[in-house]
This record gives C-alpha cells, structure tokens and sequence, in this order.
C-alpha cells in the first residue's frame, strides 16, 4: 500500500514463508480485510506441521511428507510414487513421529511451505542451499501453458482453503507420468485461481475492489502473471510491489506506516 501509495480499506493477500500469527502459530498463505490501522483475517491455508521448526526449511520433503500425510493419512507409505522411493519408508515414518512432538512441529499455513513441498513431490529438491531454492526450481520448470489447474477447496464456514485436493491431483498426475513441467504449471496456476476465488467472495461480501498482493512468493513471475491476469480480468484493481520488495525487505516500511497511522490516531497518547 506504502509503495503505491493507497489508503483505505483493501484486499489484501499475504504469502510468504514464515511470519508469526496473532494465534500463536506461523502464517504465510492468509488473505485479509484490512487498512493501516485494521486487519481482519478472511481466509487461510489450513495448518501443516513444519517438522523440527527450521529444519523443515532446509529439507523441504519434510514439509512434502507432511502434506502426503494431511492428504492420504498413513497410505502415504503404498503410493507408487517416486518421492516415496527417494525418500524411503523408514524416513518418512520417523518424520511422522517427529511432526507429533509438538514444540519441536510448529503448524504453518505457509504458502512458501507448499511450494517447498510441491518442489520436493516433484523430485526436485529435497535439501535446500539458500531459502526459496525448491520453489525457485520449481517456478523454473513450469510449462508456460497450462491446463487443468489445480484446484483448492474453500470452507466457508471454518474460512480454511483446503490443500487435500491438490496434493491428491498432483499425485494422480504423477501415476498417471504427467511431466513435472506440466504439474508445476497446473499447480502455479491454481494458486492464481484461487486468489481469484478468495477475492470475489470479499468482493460479494465487503464489497472491496482493490487487492493487494505481498509477500515472497510475488517474487514468482508465474504467480503473479497469472493472478493479474485473472484477478484484472473479473474487475479489481491490483496493486503490486514496484519500488520496495514483496519480501523481508519491505516489512520495516510497513511497520512504519502502520506505527504512523496509529501515532496519528492518538493510540500511543503523543
């Protein structure tokens, strides 16, 4: 908002890899009702556990196995694909006990994670160098033409966007030998679709125009593409980073922003 220099209430869309939440658990795939001074959280990813905290992020088939296991429950061990084999039975099972500890398995509702996971289920990389190597790799692929995107459900009543889903057809389509080019494709435009879904339901409600897109993963120009595309294209004005960086590197600018609306406002009696 600082960066194109809007006010006001908007649409905004926040997703990144790690953030803390007001709830205590780490955020990064959240939409939002919201202003300087107010935010209101529509919908989010459902929570995933991030097993052994920041290991997860180094070895992202760890956040792979967790989202097999939130999608086929304990079958994950019988399906036929090559993940499984890479990985190895007796790994994955371990990773199940750790993600059950608790404290040492924060739950996330991380888009960055499920791009981390969709890199790993794709064989594409299991450990990371840098942050945001596996989703990197896997923007990297991703057929330019896409058909048949993914498709994630929505509750309306918990307001969680489902994940089950698309790791099921991501699975489907690698049984049935769909190249990984195309899976990424599909999956890269989903996540567009789904903002697209998110944003027209607070549109009917709120009645809210312009969206705001932030977070590291607007750093992927296939996400962003294709979200401008659709989202321009049922009517909302879309406002994206030009000037300051959609990930840590513009956080001090938006806390400061915000601190001034409230100094405004009178909320710190000065």
């Amino acid at each position: 908002m600082v960066d194109n220099e809007i006010a006001g209430d908007v649409i905004g869309v926040a997703m990144d890899d790690l953030s803390f939440g007001l709830d205590g658990r780490i955020w990064g795939g959240e939409f939002f009702v919201a202003n300087f001074l107010e935010a209101e959280r529509f919908a989010h990813l459902d929570y995933i556990p991030l097993p052994g905290g920041a290991k997860a992020i180094r070895e992202p088939w760890r956040m792979a196995a967790m989202y097999l296991q939130h999608a086929f429950g304990d079958d994950l061990l019988d399906l036929g694909i090559p993940f499984i084999e890479e990985i190895g039975r007796q790994k994955l099972k371990a990773i199940r006990s750790v993600a059950a500890t608790g404290p040492n398995s924060p739950q996330t509702s991380s888009m960055g994670r499920l791009f981390d996971a969709v890199s790993s289920l794709l064989c594409l990389r299991d450990i990371t160098n840098y942050e945001g190597q596996a989703a990197v790799e896997l923007e990297q692929i991703a057929n330019a033409h896409a058909d048949h995107p993914y498709v994630f459900e929505f509750s309306k009543e918990s307001r969680l966007i489902r994940t089950e889903s698309v790791i099921r057809n991501i699975v489907e389509d690698l049984l049935d030998g769909v190249p990984p080019p195309v899976i990424s494709a599909r999956f890269h435009s989903g996540v567009a679709s789904l903002m697209a879904l998110l944003a027209n339901r607070i549109r009917e409600e709120y009645k809210l125009r312009r969206i705001v897109l932030s977070g590291r993963v607007f750093q992927n120009s296939h996400v962003v593409s294709a979200a401008l595309a659709q989202l321009e294209a049922a009517g909302f004005e879309v406002f994206i980073h030009r000037r300051v960086p959609p990930n840590d590197g513009g956080i001090c600018l938006g806390q400061a922003a915000i601190a001034d609306a409230q100094l405004k406002r009178g909320e710190y009696g000065v």
